[in-house]
């Protein structure tokens, strides 16, 4: 059995999808901030704490019939 990673600071991630978000689903990701773009894209801004939590997110999305466009992990000391 492997250990499970733990961060002190939990990665950030900046998901790019194809399609604007509303607001009031900022609960069903975990707390990220999402950003409309004015070309019809939305980027979702936040750290998340795992690899599972990270596939959690992405499914929600497939759910939702959202196309990704990218995911970036973001090293949060800059």
């Amino acid at each position: 059995m492997t250990a499970k990673k733990v961060y002190e600071i939990p990665p950030i991630y900046e998901i790019r999808i194809n399609s604007h978000l509303d607001q009031r689903w900022l609960d069903w990701y975990d707390g990220m901030t999402i950003t409309n773009l004015e070309n019809g894209e939305a980027i979702l801004y936040g750290p998340i704490v795992d690899q599972s939590a990270l596939h959690g997110l992405l499914a929600r999305l497939r759910e939702f019939n959202l196309t990704l466009i990218s995911v970036k992990k973001i090293d949060p000391k800059g």
